[in-house]
């Protein structure tokens, strides 16, 4: 599936290379279906919120929805979400998500 942006890994990884490996092939999954397999179109982001973070995003067809967390995304307005904005996003809601389970 992505392989071809992995180099061979030993065959037991850390938690951390593990996270990682799931974060690069999450992105491939999705990427590619529609156009460029290096990037995602607004209806690939849309089914990888949906399908991966539909507990924080919800499950709803809200277009506008969509469009602006797309176009927030899309830094340099390029039509497409790329792998660096794409780990962005990610960083940002697990930033959050780490700030909301470490209240005291």
């Amino acid at each position: 599936m992505f392989s071809f942006c992995l180099p061979k890994l030993a065959p037991i990884m850390s938690q951390l290379q593990q996270g990682m490996a799931l974060l690069i092939g999450t992105f491939h999954k999705y990427s590619g279906k529609e156009g460029d397999k290096l990037t995602l179109s607004k209806g690939e982001l849309k089914e990888l919120l949906q399908t991966e973070l539909g507990d924080i995003f919800g499950k709803s067809d809200d277009k506008a929805k969509v469009d602006k967390i797309f176009k927030d995304l899309d830094a340099n307005a390029d039509g497409t979400v790329d792998f660096q904005e794409y780990v962005t996003m990610v960083a940002c809601i697990t930033m959050l998500c780490n700030e909301f389970f470490c209240k005291k």
